[in-house]
């Protein structure tokens, strides 16, 4: 028996949000309209109960299968393609309020001379201005989302989410190993960033 493939169904939103993602991409640099994409995974936090065995030659370092599990963080990406300019912070959960604040330090910190940033995200329920709305006051959510430009990504196509790739090299690079806590994670992000 053939095993079928689940293909989503393409219908013009699916066809107009990936047309729209793909042209900003197109554009030139603008340092006054940067295009910023933006995503988050979760990190789960293991530390060694037992030394690893030294390598030896023609032997990797060794490790037991047995470990602690020290509970789970949140990595929050942007990623400039055009600049290469990326920022990863690493944050206790992922909630709207936590969403709002990484939008505020877009706004406020990494682009505050830009006139506006378009802002490509998933459909991630807590990836909506309205989540700005419900952790500042009116005025302090409206001032922060008259400079962002929202661009989703179409659903079942994050991967076209550029900040994706970003994760992915981090993943590879950096995070496929046992990291005990939150100050190492980011002490190790933060070398791996450089």
């Amino acid at each position: 028996m053939r095993e079928q493939w689940c293909i989503p169904e393409v219908n013009a939103e699916y066809v107009f949000r990936m047309e729209d993602v793909l042209d900003l991409y197109n554009e030139p640099y603008d340092p006054k309209r940067p295009v910023v994409c933006f995503d988050e995974r979760p990190y789960q936090l293991v530390e060694e109960v037992r030394l690893p065995l030294p390598p030896e030659p023609e032997q990797p370092e060794r490790y037991d299968f047995e470990y602690k599990r020290n509970g789970t963080v949140n990595l929050f990406a942007c990623f400039q393609p055009l600049a290469g300019w990326r920022h990863i912070e690493v944050t206790e959960r992922r909630t709207k309020a936590d969403f709002a604040l990484q939008m505020k330090n877009l706004v406020d910190v990494c682009y505050q001379e830009a006139d506006i940033i378009r802002l490509v995200v998933d459909n991630l329920n807590i990836h909506t201005p309205s989540a700005l709305y419900e952790v500042f006051p009116p005025e302090e959510a409206r001032r922060i989302i008259q400079k962002l430009e929202f661009h989703y990504t179409p659903k079942h196509a994050s991967w076209l989410n550029q900040v994706e790739i970003e994760l992915s090299v981090l993943s590879r690079q950096c995070l496929e190993r046992r990291i005990p806590n939150a100050e190492t994670l980011t002490s190790e992000i933060a070398a791996w960033d450089q």
